[in-house]
């Protein structure tokens, strides 16, 4: 069936999965998968194993497996992040849809979870098509507001080339980069991964591979929801302690 939405926010059933009754079990949750994280355990068995101790439904086994994470890769996280007054004058490099699908689903209303690792992660996803959605363009405006307030120097935004409409919105983003005056460069490529792992330049993402191999990240999304979304549907499962 085609993709007919118009807005990325809360799925039908997000109000009980996430009712503030279900949180202290979810929070549990990612601890103890946090836990296993740690001592080796293939992340597929060990979020199987947590997600059946406490009864999980898939989309809150989504939300656990996006908040967690091993100690190692939360100390190397917390190392390699920066505070955003060092953007002042620099480069940014930015997963873009990454970054744009976050912004999109706070806008929206839809579960916005403060992970472990301290980014923002949305429960939204796209398989391998992308369709502008009503938040798409307040998001854009949005993200280039507050990395404007952050004095950044120029934004360099990585699209996969593979998504479908890729180029479209790549074209409205250097409209709207044009109509504001930003240092916007729209780059279309076939892994952004792989070029975010590397280089010097600090990378805004939540991705959890990217950040455990960039030299210096942002987390541009949260900087964004905290400054300029104050209603946002924010589910901390940040395992406050840590995993033991």
């Amino acid at each position: 069936m085609p993709d007919t939405r118009t807005h990325r926010g809360p799925h039908p059933d997000d109000a009980r999965l996430f009712a503030p009754e279900a949180l202290p079990a979810l929070d549990d949750a990612v601890r103890d998968l946090s836990w296993l994280l740690s001592r080796g355990y293939a992340s597929t068995g060990a979020l199987k194993l947590v997600g059946d101790r406490y009864r999980l439904e898939a989309r809150q086994r989504s939300a656990i497996s996006r908040s967690a994470c091993s100690d190692a890769a939360l100390a190397r996280r917390r190392a390699h992040q920066v505070a955003p007054e060092r953007l002042r004058g620099q480069t940014l490099r930015l997963d873009g849809y990454n970054v744009l699908t976050t912004v999109e689903a706070a806008l929206a209303g839809g579960v916005i979870l403060a992970a472990r690792d301290g980014t923002y992660r949305d429960l939204a996803s796209m398989h391998g098509s992308f369709r502008k959605v009503d938040e798409t363009l307040p998001a854009l405006e949005l993200l280039g507001a507050v990395a404007a307030e952050l004095g950044v120097g120029r934004c360099v935004w990585y699209l996969d080339r593979p998504v479908s409409n890729s180029g479209r919105l790549r074209a409205l983003m250097e409209r709207l980069a044009a109509d504001r005056v930003w240092s916007w460069q729209v780059e279309l490529v076939p892994n952004p991964d792989a070029l975010l792992s590397v280089g010097p330049d600090v990378v805004a993402t939540a991705d959890s591979a990217i950040l455990d191999r960039c030299q210096a990240w942002l987390n541009l999304a949260r900087e964004a929801i905290d400054r300029r979304v104050p209603r946002a549907h924010v589910i901390r499962l940040d395992a406050a302690r840590t995993a033991r």
